[in-house]
């Protein structure tokens, strides 16, 4: 990562680029697309009416420092001091050299970092002195995880000054920033949306996001719901494996005790007949007495 300071002569604020300029501009768009076009994002900077736009979330009486991400040429730049920040006050974080190069003769009194946005930590941290009044982004978010966009909002949300705000341009229709994390629960954000910006190809919305402290509130009451829905289902758990073993534990017992009681039944089951084929060997013969079946001989029958 490498950064420059601002130099000490004053250059100019806001003059207005030659057609040729433009055409430049385009072409190196391309180029750096043509090289990297998830880093780049677009083919061509960011149109006047869509710069200014969101120049316009900005407000410029705030103290401290303006971070723009991504300016690649300086469209937003220019819309920025247009709008009415010095130039001093901006610190530009840039991932392409070329274009690095290119904002340090533009803008000599601006702050030119080449850096990952990604990292904003790690890339302000030479420079960041002061809590910024706003962080204003061309990045290309939607070509990154849902995570990571929002580690990068949350990761400026702690470099912004209370009454600052993020401001993200996107092609989609929806915000670029999810409003729900990975879990489904607020992130923790105000966000509000601009008119369509049908001038720029291809059109655009301007979002800018703010911290929500009710939002956060409401978080951490469902982080707190949250930990004791666990605690309850935990000691749901473990009262039914408690449960579980108990029954596991009378099941066999019951299936002992019935293992038992069947090997009683069957040892006397086992003595009966021993003792039923003892009396058969003993009668004359081998055989029962004849009279234990007989009927008596007198007149009469006998009762059954």
């Amino acid at each position: 990562m490498r950064h420059t300071s601002p130099a000490s002569d004053r250059g100019p604020r806001g003059k207005t680029k030659h057609p040729g300029e433009r055409f430049g501009d385009e072409a190196r768009f391309i180029r750096a697309w043509l090289d990297n076009p998830l880093t780049t994002g677009a083919v061509s900077p960011s149109g006047k009416v869509l710069s200014r736009t969101m120049a316009m979330a900005v407000d410029p009486s705030l103290q401290g420092p303006v971070v723009e991400l991504g300016p690649g040429t300086g469209p937003v730049t220019e819309a920025l001091i247009r709008r009415g920040v010095a130039p001093e006050r901006l610190i530009l974080v840039e991932f392409d050299p070329d274009f690095c190069k290119l904002l340090q003769r533009r803008y000599p009194r601006a702050c030119v970092i080449e850096g990952d946005a990604y990292d904003l930590r790690g890339s302000l941290a030479p420079v960041l002195q002061h809590p910024a009044a706003a962080v204003v982004s061309s990045l290309p978010l939607l070509t990154k995880p849902e995570r990571q966009r929002l580690a990068l909002l949350r990761d400026a949300f702690t470099l912004l000054d209370p009454a600052g705000v993020f401001v993200q341009f996107t092609y989609g229709l929806s915000s670029p920033v999810p409003r729900l994390d990975e879990l489904f629960q607020p992130t923790g954000f105000r966000a509000s949306v601009s008119a369509p910006v049908w001038l720029n190809l291809p059109p655009a919305r301007v979002w800018t996001y703010r911290p929500d402290e009710a939002a956060a509130d409401d978080e951490r009451a469902i982080g707190d719901r949250r930990l004791r829905f666990k605690a309850g289902a935990s000691k749901l758990s473990e009262d039914w494996r408690e449960k579980r073993r108990r029954l596991r534990l009378e099941f066999l017992l019951r299936a002992e005790k019935a293992k038992l009681e069947l090997k009683l039944r069957t040892d006397k089951l086992k003595l009966g007949l021993e003792r039923h084929q003892s009396l058969l060997e003993d009668g004359p013969g081998g055989k029962l007495p004849v009279d234990l079946f007989e009927q008596p001989k007198s007149g009469k029958k006998a009762p059954w």
